[in-house]
């Protein structure tokens, strides 16, 4: 026994090769990077199921309606749980309700509205009721659903028919955007912000369609919901002069009006 000790304690002990303490790191890091990442994933899937029992079942897919009253009119609107895009997040409402109730302070009668991620389309909505030329843009899967809801919710009761186009945000701007053919009064953008690989893109179409000297109004609505999301509205002050509307803290929800830094 105590040789077989003494052999055992003579052998020569293993040494990690050059780097490979720093390739482990780096995979814990990965790994940790991922864990968040389903993590944040996790949070927004389990707010979009929490309205589940709102919908009415469907044959094919879940699907349902959900209503809503603003600018003197009911507004039903279809969502989907086939993409985050295709459903109603509470910055959209809570940005509905600011544009109703504050007519004075952002009049939105015959000015010209983008709005960014529209989803499905209650903010351009409600602004095609108070009197804007809207535009209404998101990814081209979205669309179908988007313009289902705009046609159904305007038509007949608007100054102007919005338009509906796709919009990939932070590609092609200058070619399918050029700024001396695209500019805009106001342009609105709701829950825009979450967990997603494209908030560099994001911020990049924000300057794009309000450069500086433009004059052109941004209203961002925003639930805080992941650290990232601050760190974006660190990133967009340095771009934009800033005004904090609104805050909804029970809501975790946030409104700003923007315009770009001379």
């Amino acid at each position: 026994m105590l040789m077989e000790r003494s052999s055992a304690l003579s052998q020569p002990v293993r040494q990690k090769p050059p780097g490979k303490k720093r390739e482990d790191d780096k995979e814990v890091e990965e790994e940790g990077t991922a864990i968040k990442v389903m993590t944040d994933q996790r949070v927004m899937a389990k707010e979009a199921l929490s309205r589940r029992n709102l919908w009415e079942p469907s044959v094919y897919y879940a699907r349902g309606n959900e209503s809503f009253h603003f600018a003197g009119h009911d507004i039903s609107i279809r969502e989907s749980m086939d993409t985050y895009g295709a459903l109603i997040w509470p910055g959209a409402i809570a940005l509905c309700q600011f544009l109703e109730n504050n007519q004075q302070q952002v009049n939105l009668m015959d000015k010209a509205v983008l709005e960014i991620g529209a989803g499905t389309g209650l903010a351009s909505i409600v602004a095609s009721l108070l009197g804007a030329w809207v535009t209404a843009t998101d990814l081209p899967d979205i669309l179908s659903n988007l313009t289902f809801n705009l046609l159904r919710n305007t038509r007949g009761r608007c100054r102007y028919t919005p338009q509906v186009v796709a919009l990939s945000w932070g590609q092609d701007l200058d070619r399918d955007f050029p700024y001396a053919s695209y500019h805009y009064d106001f342009v609105l953008a709701a829950d825009v912000v979450y967990h997603h690989d494209c908030l560099e893109e994001l911020l990049k179409t924000m300057c794009h369609f309000c450069p500086p000297g433009s004059q052109t109004t941004l209203l961002w609505a925003n639930k805080i919901r992941f650290q990232s999301d601050l760190r974006f509205t660190e990133c967009f002050k340095s771009h934009f002069n800033t005004t904090l509307l609104t805050e909804l803290p029970q809501q975790e929800i946030r409104i700003y009006k923007a315009m770009a830094k001379e």
